[in-house]
């Protein structure tokens, strides 16, 4: 894996416009992206989500994100989301997050987030669950990203927030 390649995540509470957001700035930059895991194997679940669910949303998002990673001719690439989001909803959902998850956390580095703020509106969507909680979430994140001493910046806007995040990256590759 090249090393040189930088990791922007995109991250943030639900509905706050993570995939259309990170879909459209690797368009506009004309990079790689690497799309939520745990969407695709949530839309699949038959049963409630267990700590083994988590598990594999976990390994499922790195694969995918190695394996753009491993095939990118980009300096940089577009992670919408991390593995983050696992120790989140593990915590609030299931109690607790898997030993595993949380000895990654400060070995997985990413050079650079965007957190979605919670200024658009709800938007109802069958794999979301707390629309009142949004408040809640955001303090979350930022009690995550601190942990990690993340580099990160919040992006809020509804018509100005694809500007705001493009801003932000172009701020952040000057560095």
């Amino acid at each position: 894996m090249n090393k040189s390649i930088k990791k922007i995540a995109i991250v943030g509470p639900e509905s706050t416009g993570k995939s259309t957001i990170s879909q459209l700035l690797a368009n506009h930059y004309q990079v790689s992206w690497v799309p939520e895991y745990a969407r695709y194997y949530c839309e699949n679940l038959t049963a409630p989500c267990t700590l083994q669910d988590e598990v594999n949303m976990y390994y499922g998002q790195l694969a995918l994100e190695d394996a753009i990673l491993a095939t990118t001719k980009n300096n940089f690439i577009i992670c919408d989301t991390t593995f983050v989001t696992v120790k989140i909803w593990s915590d609030e959902m299931l109690g607790e997050t898997p030993q595993l998850v949380l000895e990654a956390l400060p070995k997985r580095f990413y050079d650079f987030y965007l957190l979605m703020d919670i200024d658009l509106p709800w938007q109802d969507d069958p794999l979301r669950n707390f629309p009142n909680q949004r408040e809640y979430f955001m303090e979350v994140w930022h009690k995550e990203l601190k942990a990690l001493n993340a580099n990160y910046k919040v992006i809020n806007g509804i018509e100005t927030r694809l500007q705001n995040a493009i801003d932000a990256i172009d701020d952040f590759l000057k560095l």
